[in-house]
């Protein structure tokens, strides 16, 4: 069976925790190189995961040449760099988001990909979630009617720890809102197919002690016209979240708990009316037919992730994920920190 031969970029956090253990599960793929700055770390994961060879060197790896494809892992600000390494030696991509430091600067990196004739994908896995492309199905299948409101809150709790790059500005561009709430933005985007027209923004860091956000609360209008809220936090107990990902239409809901993270799985309870009639006003919902914890065969999103992106490689068709969606995200949360500054309302 023909795989795809990857090379691992910040083979630590995400991708030893999540993105490898996937890789293996994958069909198509094969970790064949690991590159930590560290060399006892990179050896261990090399040893961990039955690689091949072990780097410490970035440019070492992405000339390897029995590397077809380069995961990138490393923090958001190294992102730009290792995109056009790999690119310049032809190497297929899959970048965690965001992109780059910026949408901009994304766009740059799209555009010296397609120069290079390499694909490039964005690693957005929650769109691989089961619950999450029902929602996307029902929905296209118009079975909650117009959509007009959407809610999502994705949280964790992150305290101040020293070096860690996602509490600064340099090291991931943002906080909670750019490390969590990005993948709401894209859920929304991508269930409802619609993209965003206006947002407004507020943002504060109330709990702790770095110079990013540990709270933000945003709204959207999409282009369809329905209102979107998307709330992201590094201050919530991990044992208080919900991780929520909701919409209502003029026929019904999806209200979906736990649908997201980085594990597939959560409750969705969908509610469809058959016949909207007047107003009601004792509010008695009635005439509707519900499905409460909707059947769903979960998996990894990770090894889905990588198994649609190997697919893709190796038969020549359409990205999944194309980079581009991550850029069309972060021009998003960066609208998002204008308002807040400007308390503003910004169009898009």
């Amino acid at each position: 069976m023909e795989k795809i031969r990857w090379g691992i970029l910040g083979a630590g956090g995400i991708a030893d925790r999540r993105t490898m253990p996937g890789m293996q599960m994958a069909e198509h793929a094969e970790i064949a190189a690991v590159m930590e700055v560290d060399p006892a770390q990179a050896e261990r994961l090399r040893a961990k995961y039955g690689a091949r060879r072990a780097y410490s060197d970035e440019e070492a790896l992405v000339r390897d040449a029995e590397i077809d494809a380069v995961y990138i892992a490393s923090p958001v600000s190294c992102h730009a760099r290792q995109v056009r390494l790999a690119a310049d030696c032809g190497k297929h991509i899959l970048v965690e988001k965001p992109l780059a430091m910026t949408a901009r600067e994304g766009e740059e990196v799209i555009a010296h990909c397609r120069e290079k004739g390499v694909k490039i994908a964005a690693g957005l896995m929650m769109r691989f979630g089961t619950h999450v492309r029902a929602m996307r199905r029902a929905i296209a299948e118009g079975k909650i009617g117009s959509v007009v409101s959407c809610f999502a809150q994705f949280t964790c709790w992150y305290p101040d720890i020293a070096g860690a790059w996602r509490q600064t500005r340099a090291g991931g561009g943002g906080g909670a809102l750019m490390d969590m709430g990005v993948h709401c933005v894209d859920l929304i985007r991508y269930v409802t197919g619609q993209d965003v027209r206006q947002v407004a923004g507020m943002h504060d860091t109330l709990t702790f002690h770095y110079e990013v956000e540990d709270s933000s609360a945003v709204l959207l209008r999409l282009s369809g016209g329905a209102l979107a809220t998307v709330q992201s936090n590094f201050n919530i107990p991990d044992e208080a979240a919900l991780w929520r990902l909701d919409f209502f239409g003029t026929r019904g809901r999806l209200a979906g708990n736990g649908v997201i993270g980085q594990v597939d799985g959560g409750r969705l309870d969908a509610r469809f009316v058959d016949e909207v009639g007047g107003y009601d006003a004792r509010q008695e919902r009635a005439g509707a037919a519900e499905e409460a914890g909707a059947s769903a065969e979960f998996g990894n999103l990770y090894a889905r992730e990588v198994e649609s992106f190997c697919l893709s490689l190796l038969n020549g068709t359409p990205l999944e994920v194309p980079a581009e969606e991550a850029v069309a995200a972060q021009r998003v949360i960066e609208a998002a920190y204008r308002s807040n500054d400007s308390e503003k309302m910004i169009d898009l």
